[in-house]
């Protein structure tokens, strides 16, 4: 007799209507149209969160160079800052930040230098590459981007933002550990 091994199973997903149905059987009193938004919402945000992360590999840059791109950018030109207030606005211990800021000089995606104001500060600074990296990232996001929300018509889309906003704003505010902000908020 011999033994076979069994196919490993391939995990597949219920659909969201499917996973709806699991959860009023199992608790009957769930609001139906909530699950389906809210299990659609976190669909949507992983399969997102993916689609970004192949961009992000097209480019040869990992998620963390790119909150690094994106915080000396956000910090306006010259995009320079220290690497403690770039730990600080990323949440990363100071190591870490070495660490990573070592990697991006290495790539050429930053510089680190003293400053010439005061000898014992350290600058990074977003480099020529760093920033083309940034554009094009952001380029391949608009248009993908643009492409997720063709089924939103341009006159729904603000009420689309600012009901997506007051969501965002209810969870940071009443989950403050989820590491969230409001004050970059417009709606």
């Amino acid at each position: 007799m011999s033994t076979r091994r069994a196919e490993p199973q391939t995990a597949t997903e219920l659909g969201i209507a499917e996973q709806v149905a699991v959860y009023q059987r199992e608790f009957p009193t769930v609001d139906p149209q909530v699950e389906t938004i809210v299990s659609t919402l976190s669909r949507l945000a992983r399969r997102m969160n993916v689609a970004y992360g192949r961009q992000l590999a097209t480019l040869g840059i990992t998620s963390a160079e790119w909150e690094v791109l994106k915080a000396l950018v956000f910090a306006g030109a010259p995009y320079r800052l220290g690497p403690g207030e770039l730990a600080k606005r990323l949440g990363l211990t100071p190591a870490a930040m070495t660490h990573r800021i070592d990697r991006m000089v290495a790539e050429g995606l930053v510089t680190r230098d003293r400053d010439e104001a005061n000898r014992v500060r350290v600058i990074v600074e977003l480099t020529a590459e760093g920033r083309d990296k940034w554009l094009e990232l952001m380029r391949m996001a608009a248009v993908f981007e643009a492409d997720l929300l063709q089924d939103v018509a341009g006159g729904d889309r603000p009420e689309l933002a600012a009901a997506l906003t007051r969501m965002l704003r209810r969870i940071e505010e009443t989950q403050p550990d989820a590491l969230g902000r409001t004050d970059d908020l417009t709606c």
